[in-house]
């Protein structure tokens, strides 16, 4: 969901560009696609490589890339497959002494970064890379995620760009599309550690269905918030809530405050609008820690808050099985133990 929707620095264009990992805002801005509108989905032959991304836009090649350059949580996911990137651009530095919970398993140590923040994108450092392909995250298309509107067409002139949609659908659809990325770059899907994540993802998926079951009528509230306001999160709008309401979890259903549809702006003050049992938090280093938070005198009052039920939400983790995994887990164990809290 954008990526630090409102966490916005004050380099950044605006809180509100950054206020949703869905949805940019219009931001992002339309990158001049390199290729064609037709094609297979994705092949690799002695006449070059191509990869049909969610815009409907053919990415080709000479051969299948190598130099690759990606949004970190499109980088990490990839390296679950066996495919490295060489540059990565969004968050990716530690966070409080620990690693980014976008940057997944990376090294990011190993890889040039060309800006963590908001509009900041080296394109003289991404030029000098030499890529072979970019590829980012659409929340939704067919803006690429963390790609500077300003900067766009050049970054576009300078290799194919490929974009996986996040937005408005299933979560097993990006996990899918990564997958089939992953496999045109020469991942290995069936390697005993791409088996294994698959495996404890579906074992973990099983599990929240069995949690939701056991637990019905718990409220479930996923948010995230800036120093000015409270966003709920409208679910449909985003893939990973979207899926958690196929396996059954019920969620409170914020309202959209504006034309991309992604969240409920509330300010503070009215924090305790919506009823909730259970609260995802934002986990993003660009959104108010569990520490800022609790600065803010109506969220340390919510009751499910002072009753401790509460999970980090991994908005903008990597789509791939060994990412989700986790994250099903935690949010199983966390519906397990949560009781209905009186309204």
């Amino acid at each position: 969901m954008p990526r630090s929707p409102h966490a916005l620095r004050p380099a950044a264009p605006s809180r509100r560009a950054l206020l949703s990992a869905g949805a940019a805002l219009g931001l992002g801005g339309l990158l001049t696609a390199c290729g064609s509108d037709d094609g297979e989905p994705s092949k690799s032959t002695g006449e070059g490589w191509s990869f049909k991304d969610d815009r409907g836009k053919v990415a080709k090649t000479d051969a299948v890339p190598e130099n690759i350059v990606a949004f970190v949580s499109t980088a990490a996911a990839l390296h679950d497959y066996g495919v490295e990137c060489t540059g990565v651009f969004g968050p990716s530095g530690p966070v409080d002494g620990k690693p980014n919970p976008q940057a997944g398993d990376l090294d990011v140590s190993k890889l040039t970064s060309l800006g963590e923040s908001w509009g900041q994108f080296n394109v003289e450092k991404y030029a000098a890379l030499r890529p072979d392909v970019l590829i980012s995250n659409m929340f939704p298309p067919p803006a690429l995620w963390f790609v500077p509107q300003e900067s766009s067409r050049k970054i576009a002139s300078l290799a194919p760009t490929i974009g996986i949609n996040g937005a408005r659908a299933s979560l097993l659809e990006p996990l899918g599309r990564y997958a089939e990325l992953a496999t045109a770059l020469g991942g290995d899907l069936e390697s005993a550690k791409a088996r294994a994540a698959k495996s404890r993802f579906q074992k973990a998926e099983r599990t929240l269905r069995r949690a939701a079951e056991a637990n019905r009528g718990l409220k479930v509230l996923a948010m995230t918030g800036d120093a000015d306001q409270m966003y709920v999160a409208v679910p449909d709008s985003y893939c990973d809530l979207n899926y958690f309401k196929d396996l059954g979890v019920e969620f409170v259903e914020g309202k959209k405050s504006d034309e991309w549809g992604f969240w409920e702006f509330l300010s503070w003050e009215n924090a305790n609008k919506h009823h909730a049992d259970l609260i995802m938090v934002d986990n993003r280093s660009t959104a108010l820690s569990p520490g800022e938070l609790a600065k803010k005198p109506t969220w340390t009052k919510l009751p499910a808050v002072q009753a401790g039920q509460t999970v980090p939400w991994s908005m903008e983790e990597r789509y791939s099985y060994a990412g989700y995994a986790p994250v099903l887990e935690r949010l199983a164990e966390a519906v397990t133990k949560s009781e209905k809290l009186k309204r």
